[in-house]
């Protein structure tokens, strides 16, 4: 016995029943509708899991990279280090921010979430130029991947 949802009113129904009991449709009317509509389930978009990917491996080498600067045996480099790290910090968030919508994204397959995180990439790109090229390929693939969701998702 498996449980599926009457496509009607949306209840979880037995598919070894007769009727749903929600709206009363009978059983081979929500099965006749079930196979017009195809399967129900969605693919997940491979872009943006990539994006995702590439994204969280940036966002975790750049946070590490600037953090563990501030180590330096001198006083002038450790305020030379928290001052980078200070000038690269928007930049970390969006990226990182930007990531995590595209996670978000992917697994719900939410063209809000993947939208929000290829502006963000993007955003990333204009605070720090001088790193726009780590998150090139990221904001590519997020827009690709938005414009390949469909828009009832």
């Amino acid at each position: 016995m498996a449980m599926i949802k009457c496509p009607k009113c949306g209840k979880d129904i037995s598919d070894k029943g007769t009727i749903c009991p929600g709206c009363m449709t009978p059983m081979a009317e929500i099965m006749e509708i079930k196979a017009a509509h195809g399967s129900t389930t969605k693919k997940k978009n491979v872009l943006l899991l990539i994006s995702a990917i590439l994204g969280i491996l940036y966002a975790v080498y750049i946070v590490v990279y600037f953090m563990s600067g501030s180590d330096s045996a001198s006083t002038a480099e450790a305020i030379g280090a928290g001052i980078a790290a200070i000038i690269v910090m928007p930049h970390m968030i969006c990226a990182t921010l930007a990531a995590i919508f595209n996670t978000l994204g992917w697994s719900m397959n939410s063209r809000g979430f993947a939208l929000t995180g290829a502006i963000l990439y993007s955003v990333a790109a204009v605070l720090f130029p001088l790193y726009a090229l780590f998150v090139v390929i990221q904001i590519v693939l997020s827009f690709v991947g938005f414009a390949q969701l469909k828009k009832n998702q």
